[in-house]
């Protein structure tokens, strides 16, 4: 994505990405010149904004230790970062639902004790 940042005098800076409209514009204080500062809570919701825009999802829950375990041993082999191993096994799961597999994979999950 190519940003370009365009400053105007006392009002503040215009960002655009380029192809597409202006995104936002800062206000700067009166005669400071200097960019309002966000706060972490405008960050975060700006950096989740933007995931949303490229079309992905926030995903959130609690792992039980088996389960924990076995993220432990994926990451350590696969050097995939959580995002790739949350959106693997969501895929895998569904894969194994529409091929009638879901039984067979939580039965070996039991027998295994994963």
């Amino acid at each position: 994505m190519n940003i370009i940042w365009l400053s105007i005098s006392h009002l503040g800076y215009l960002l655009f990405e380029t192809g597409s409209f202006m995104k936002e514009l800062e206000h700067t204080e009166q005669g400071s010149g200097k960019k309002k500062t966000m706060t972490n809570a405008e960050k975060q919701k700006r950096y989740r904004e933007r995931q949303k825009d490229r079309g992905l999802q926030e995903m959130r829950g609690y792992m039980s230790p088996e389960a924990k375990n076995c993220y432990k041993l994926i990451a350590e082999q696969t050097n995939w970062s959580d995002s790739v191993i949350l959106s693997n096994a969501v895929r895998l799961t569904y894969a194994a639902y529409k091929n009638g597999q879901v039984g067979l994979l939580n039965s070996w999950i039991k027998n295994n004790k994963l």
